[in-house]
């Protein structure tokens, strides 16, 4: 097992800047923007706990979150909760206790399709509906399903990632509630990863597979997205409520006894504050959303402009280009084949960190296949990367009301629009 991709493009891109290069790190999914000073308060208050806490987590984180997914519109109880240190121990947990072998969207979070490896299981990659993300499409859902029990495989959970990593895109609420009609019939629990969810770009009803199939859909979230506290290292899982949902719950903590005893005791008491919504929290959510949305469609743009196909961003911050109509012209000035090859000229030649399309286990369909083209040069672009390079100016860039005019961010947004010019040799508008 070789290191995560986006942690790998993270180290390389930090040793090439300590050797004195200059690189635009759009590569790692990290939220670029500084903790809000009370959270870092509520931390420094809690560095004296240092006891071990009950495995599922201390009582108001639980409630906390419980509280935070009611608010939106997922009533929970605190008996349905389970924390852990971060999302990403969850979710390998849940594999874990739920067995067989996952279906994971294609493309989709490196990590899934690694963790189910990991447990000695067969990731089975099913393709989303054209245009979205994150959701494996229902009636390809249901040939590879059934195909893998014929064949002797044993599926029983299906993965869900709303908004997307790596698109950037928000499945459908008619997607979702495919999805969620195909894992009822089929028998698959789905486990819903929504650690994007309050980094949607645009108001609206939110279509969580929590919401359509309650009895099966086990939800994850964690503060290292919207807090863009990753480094504190604290998340949380909703189970279904009844007797199935908590026995999942009960095997999950059992794994979470043997692998992290229980979540760090100061993470949880800032976490119960944070799960909160306290209003200086929330606002900070409604900057972060207009940081993240006001870079990331710039960005799309800029892309569109050399020629590559890109979907709006809706959540998150990525951007996933095709350079699919560029194939030709890349392979004969640069003799690029692949995302990879993609993804080493745009870091070697232009000194901009992106990662490849096959990362993310990226598939073209059939009808889209184009000769030399096999995972359809597709690459994830994670914004954060121009939000500045100090903390006053990352600052700043959050605190504005038109982000993509800060002088540090247009200027970032005007070098990458002239590295991908001469990457493609085209002429923007």
């Amino acid at each position: 097992m070789s290191v995560s991709a986006t942690l790998a493009a993270s180290e390389t891109i930090a040793a090439r800047r300590a050797a004195g290069e200059e690189v635009l790190a759009l590569a790692f999914g990290e939220a670029g923007i500084p903790v809000h000073p009370r959270l870092a308060q509520r931390l420094a208050q809690a560095a004296a706990k240092t006891s071990y806490g009950p495995v599922s987590g201390i009582r108001p984180a639980r409630e906390a979150v419980a509280g935070y997914w009611t608010r939106r519109e997922l009533p929970t109880a605190e008996h349905q909760v389970l924390l852990g240190p971060g999302s990403k121990p969850l979710l390998f947990a849940v594999l874990r206790a739920v067995g067989g072998d996952a279906v994971v969207p294609s493309p989709a979070w490196v990590s899934y399709a690694a963790q189910a490896e990991l447990i000695g299981r067969t990731p089975l990659r099913v393709s989303t509906p054209s245009g979205q993300g994150g959701v494996p499409e229902a009636d390809r859902l249901r040939r590879t399903v059934t195909d893998a029990r014929r064949a002797g495989l044993d599926p029983r959970i299906v993965v869900a990632t709303l908004p997307d990593n790596p698109t950037g895109r928000l499945a459908s609420e008619a997607a979702v509630k495919g999805l969620c009609e195909a894992a009822r019939e089929l028998d698959l629990v789905i486990l819903a990863d929504e650690i994007y969810r309050d980094l949607v770009f645009e108001d609206g009803a939110f279509p969580s597979p929590a919401a359509w199939a309650p009895e099966r859909t086990v939800t994850t979230t964690a503060l290292s997205k919207n807090y863009a506290l990753g480094g504190w290292r604290i998340g949380a899982a909703r189970f279904p409520d009844g007797g199935e949902g908590a026995e999942l719950r009960e095997r999950v903590r059992g794994i979470a006894s043997e692998l992290w005893s229980s979540t760090p005791m100061p993470m949880q008491h800032a976490a119960a504050y944070a799960w909160s919504d306290p209003e200086e929290l929330t606002e900070r959510l409604t900057a972060s959303r207009r940081l993240h949305g006001s870079v990331a469609r710039a960005v799309a743009g800029i892309f569109r402009s050399v020629g590559c196909e890109v979907g709006e961003p809706q959540g998150g911050f990525y951007v996933w280009p095709d350079f699919g109509p560029l194939a030709p012209v890349l392979r004969e000035r640069w003799n690029i084949e692949s995302s990879q090859d993609l993804a080493a000229v745009l870091l070697d030649e232009f000194g901009v960190g992106v990662l490849p399309g096959s990362a993310f286990g990226d598939a073209c369909e059939p009808n889209r296949k184009r000769s030399g083209d096999e995972d359809g040069l597709r690459l994830r672009v994670a914004v954060p990367g121009v939000y500045g390079s100090t903390e006053s100016e990352r600052l700043a860039a959050l605190m504005s009301d038109d982000p993509v005019a800060t002088p540090w961010i247009a200027d970032a947004l005007e070098s990458l629009g002239g590295k991908l010019s001469a990457l493609t040799g085209t002429r923007r508008p």
